[in-house]
Formats: structure tokens, sequence, C-alpha cells
């Protein structure tokens, strides 16, 4: 019996394609976007080193959100890994969407990452 792949399997498959050719280096880290269907995170990942630069989620205390799974959510975090990563003096990185559509709460994370000060 031949099982179908899960769809968290075909993410992995589409973020594996993306990450052969989207590095993150010292100069300008990786934003990678992660989604769960109740909280988004958002982490700035330097490849060279292995190490996370910033990060930013909806289980921040920081945020206080009521809701933590929609759009609204999306963007407030968006602006919060924006404003760490320039509290740590990065300016451009480049985004890695984690295999998700570039679409709903990631693409509000993302455009409030640039409304924010972020270049991608």
């Amino acid at each position: 019996m031949i099982t179908k792949p899960d769809k968290n399997d075909q993410r992995k498959k589409r973020h594996a394609r993306v990450r052969k050719n989207v590095v993150g280096t010292q100069e300008r880290p990786r934003l990678n976007v992660y989604r769960s269907n109740k909280h988004i995170y958002a982490q700035l990942i330097d490849d060279t080193a292995g190490v996370t630069v910033a990060s930013a989620s909806t289980n921040d205390n920081e945020l206080n959100l009521e809701a933590t799974g929609n759009v609204e959510a999306a963007i407030e975090t968006g602006k919060l890994v924006a404003k760490r990563a320039q509290d740590k003096g990065y300016r451009s990185v480049v985004f890695d969407r984690g295999g998700y559509l570039y679409h709903g709460r990631v693409k509000a994370l993302a455009d409030a990452a640039r409304e924010a000060g972020l270049e991608f």
C-alpha cells in the first residue's frame, strides 16, 4: 500500500528546494518563517556560523496578543523581528518563506518587516 505524503512532508520538500539557493551570511542573514496553526515564528539565521542572530514569535511576552494565529499577529511579529534585527545592526536580509505560499500570514510578516526597515 502506497501512502500519500502529508502536507508537512510536501512543505519540507519545497523548503529544501528553496534552501539550495537561499543562504544567510554574516552580513545578510536569512529571515526564516515557520507557521503553525496557532503561532508564527521568525528567525534571523547566519548559516555560515550556524547561529540564530535574532528571533521573534507570537509567543513573545512583549507582544501581548489576544489571538496568535491571524494576520494581525503576523504583522506584529514582523515588526518585532525587524526591530530586534536593527538593534543588532542588520538592515538587509534574505527572505526564506519556509516552503509556505507567499500569501496570508507569511506575506503579512514579510511586509511588516519591510515597513519596519528591513531590506529584502
